[in-house]
């Protein structure tokens, strides 16, 4: 199989965490499209050192969430999430309001944890999570910990 017919294959597989990770960390439409053509472009461009050592989606995730980092550093647009858009995931379960109250109180966290508590929400164990993130698995679990609590103080406010 051709290494670019590869790449097309893994991403089409894994195209919903692009998109997961950039609703977490921007709201404006037109950011979501840049950052998905610049994630891509990042992806192909460090595809070649793949090497398979992770899943690929573990290393999508990784390539995905620098990128938007490197992208939030920048002195652009304020982030708000005045007009917040449900996750895929949560429109997939339904759109609920309690699915809608978490969402938005993640995004309400630090980067790092919103991260890790995304990262957690769709199945990865804590070493990939420390893989991915580049914490100690007991960072990440400690974090983890903390995370819920406050999850579960902000949900029950509303």
């Amino acid at each position: 199989m051709s290494s670019e017919r590869e790449f097309t294959n893994q991403i089409e597989s894994c195209r919903g965490i692009i998109f997961k990770v950039i609703r977490l960390y921007v709201n404006d439409e037109e950011d979501e499209k840049d950052l998905f053509q610049e994630i891509l472009f990042q992806a192909w461009k460090s595809f070649p050192r793949f090497d398979g050592r992770s899943k690929f989606s573990t290393w999508l995730y990784r390539v995905s969430l620098n990128t938007v980092l490197t992208f939030k550093r920048r002195p652009a647009k304020v982030m708000t999430h005045e007009n917040f858009e449900s996750l895929p995931v949560a429109a997939e379960k339904g759109n609920t309001e309690e699915t809608e109250a978490l969402y938005l109180a993640i995004r309400e966290l630090n980067e790092i944890d919103r991260m890790i508590v995304s990262l957690h929400l769709d199945g990865y164990e804590n070493e990939e999570i420390a893989k991915i993130s580049g914490l100690t698995k007991n960072n990440v679990a400690v974090k983890l910990h903390r995370i819920k609590e406050t999850l579960t103080n902000k949900l029950k406010d509303l």
